[in-house]
């Protein structure tokens, strides 16, 4: 199935097949492969069901076509698998979707893309790290892709406003979750794009995300996991990225950081350790077509990375949708569930504070930025963290927090 081009008619049967009741990806290649195409296919669903016993819901060309008017009326479009905008990595999973709803630059889904994923609930260190790994990588060539969820996934399509991201929905495109990601998303489709397979209006429910998590490794020619606890979303996406034949990276962490304990535990098993974008990019160079020599402007990361002595969000000059005080965090980080509580919320702003802290030292101001708190809060929250034994103050003034 490559180097196709669907007619109207056709697209508007390839939606209705894989629409129709039980028929996944792998269901829709075996009925095109049986019948010859989605319109024989779906001519022989209703004898296909009644020799199981069972009848089936088929999707009708009504509902069909309300689908495609709704994604034309938002901008967006609807690529078939084969088709040259297709995304070549995406097409050669074997649960590749038939169509994928596309909204935003889809040019930038030809290019070579890396994802980055992690823990909804980031420590500042974290979310810093995936900042400077995401911008390094996107001047390098890359496209950031990743799940628009809070944590680390927000960081990383912040970051790579500038040089390309796509997003990986588990809804409908006109479904944005989290809903505080809204703005963020609206920055993210001028530059860079938003994919689904799932029908607009479409709200996302738990068992959809482990199914998008495929999509966001079979975009990519490698996984980076940042932050992860050895139960979670981001192990779904690495273990996806392992049987896809992609290359998997880790972020190492401390034995006592909860938060590392997926990361640590891919590296033992076998994942390459990623402490800075020349890692990730040395080893998918090959993959790119360079022969093993690397891309233009991985010496220029990698020294930028190790000279790198100022604020990091200074240097990222990540763009805001709004207005924002001076000592806030970038609005593409502030949007997720980092942003400040309510007035009067005592006990969520130091729960808040204390989980951006992590084993790793990080500084205050960087504290700061994180929690969107002001500077006269954050300071009164450490001096009671302190008393209560949770958080150790480093030379130099960096925090961390004292595991149990």
């Amino acid at each position: 199935m490559a180097g196709i081009a669907l007619t109207d008619r056709q697209r508007l049967d390839w939606l209705r097949l894989i629409r129709s009741e039980s028929i996944g990806p792998r269901t829709f290649r075996a009925l095109m492969n049986r019948y010859g195409g989605a319109a024989a296919a779906l001519d022989a669903l209703p004898e296909l069901a009644r020799s199981t016993g069972r009848s089936i819901r088929i999707c009708s060309t009504a509902e069909a076509e309300r689908e495609i008017e709704a994604l034309r009326r938002c901008g967006g479009r609807l690529i078939a698998l084969g088709e040259p905008d297709y995304p070549r990595p995406l097409q050669a999973i074997d649960s590749a979707p038939p169509l994928l709803l596309v909204l935003g630059r889809g040019e930038v889904l030809l290019r070579p893309c890396v994802a980055l994923v992690g823990s909804r609930n980031a420590s500042a260190a974290g979310l810093k790290f995936t900042a400077r790994l995401a911008q390094d990588l996107g001047e390098a060539g890359f496209v950031v892709v990743s799940g628009l969820a809070r944590g680390i996934d927000t960081a990383a399509h912040g970051a790579s406003l500038a040089t390309g991201t796509v997003a990986v929905l588990a809804g409908g495109l006109d479904e944005i979750y989290p809903p505080q990601n809204a703005p963020l998303f609206e920055r993210l489709i001028m530059s860079g794009a938003a994919i689904s397979e799932m029908p607009m209006g479409w709200a996302p429910r738990g068992r959809d995300f482990p199914r998008r998590n495929r999509l966001v490794s079979g975009l990519a020619l490698g996984t980076v996991v940042v932050e992860a606890a050895r139960k979670s979303g981001s192990l779904i996406t690495a273990r996806f990225a392992n049987e896809q034949g992609r290359q998997v990276f880790a972020v190492p962490g401390s034995p006592l950081d909860p938060r590392a304990e997926g990361g640590n535990h891919l590296i033992r098993e076998g994942a390459t350790l990623c402490a800075e974008a020349a890692h990730v990019i040395e080893a998918l160079a090959p993959m790119m077509g360079h022969g093993g020599a690397l891309p233009t402007g991985l010496a220029q990361a990698r020294e930028g990375y190790e000279a790198a002595t100022e604020s990091l969000w200074d240097e990222l000059d990540l763009p805001e949708v709004s207005p924002a005080p001076k000592d806030a965090l970038p609005h593409a980080i502030a949007g997720s569930d980092l942003a400040p509580p309510p007035e009067g919320e005592g006990e969520g702003a130091r729960a808040r504070v204390l989980a951006l802290l992590g084993v790793a030292p990080v500084s205050l101001d960087d504290l700061i930025r994180a929690s969107g708190h002001s500077a006269r809060d954050v300071g009164r929250l450490l001096i009671e963290l302190e008393l209560d034994g949770v958080v150790l103050r480093h030379p130099g003034g960096a925090l961390s927090r004292v595991m149990p």
